[in-house]
């Protein structure tokens, strides 16, 4: 379960602080349950996912995670001057899976496709390389909820293909919170949508109707 209490959100900018991302927002996220984030551009999606997630923080107000949340899907930094090796292995240890480190190398390096590539530094690396090691390493350990900002795996169609089976049994097997814009994808999924309009979050138990709510907003 995640709960979000009376969270706030806002950026520095050049100019001092920007306007509010997000305001008081006040959430539980029930255990085991798929959901849709869902707004137009700019409403806050992303951010709210970067709080769930602990890539940031609030400005206010807290968020509590009694459950363990993984960092968004086909993100998170690399170390340009590190192989893809020792970045998994790197990763692999402040996950505390030492005991079995050396099957979750074998997993990340069979499941990125990068060949020989896997012991080069990072910063040989294409976009597509990068994204397809920082899949692997999102599926390569086991979290309660995974959390996923418009993942679409880079590489070719047997690798998309193989990443989206990959993705669905994740899916099916554990949390996931997610943002995309593509309706489809949200409905096969999620159970459960959170709408995000002028900064703040409003939840609904059936997906359909969080789309619908979106959608009545963007007739008007």
């Amino acid at each position: 379960m995640i709960v979000i209490e009376d969270v706030h959100k806002r950026y520095k900018t050049d100019h001092g602080m920007g306007k509010w991302v997000l305001t008081g927002i006040t959430l539980t996220i029930p255990a085991k349950t798929n959901v849709g984030l869902i707004g137009v551009n700019g409403a806050g999606k992303s951010t709210l996912l970067r709080l769930i997630g602990g890539v940031d923080h609030p400005s206010k107000g807290k968020v509590l995670r009694h459950c363990r949340v993984s960092w968004p899907m086909g993100q998170g930094g690399l170390e340009a001057t590190l192989s893809g090796r020792q970045n998994a292995k790197f990763v692999c240890r402040v996950h505390g899976h030492q005991e079995d480190l050396s099957d979750r190398i074998a997993f990340v390096q069979e499941f990125s496709e990068l060949g020989s590539a896997f012991d080069e530094p990072i910063k040989t690396y294409s976009s597509g390389m990068k994204s397809r090691l920082q899949f692997a390493l999102s599926l390569a350990f086991d979290f309660d909820v995974y959390i996923s900002d418009e993942v679409t795996a880079a590489g070719d169609a047997a690798f998309r293909k193989k990443a989206a089976a990959a993705f669905k049994d994740m899916a099916g097997r554990a949390g996931l919170i997610m943002v995309a814009h593509n309706e489809s994808t949200l409905k096969q999924f999620c159970q459960a949508g959170i709408w995000i309009t002028d900064g703040k979050a409003y939840w609904f138990d059936q997906i359909d109707d969080a789309l619908n709510a979106y959608r009545e907003s963007t007739e008007k």
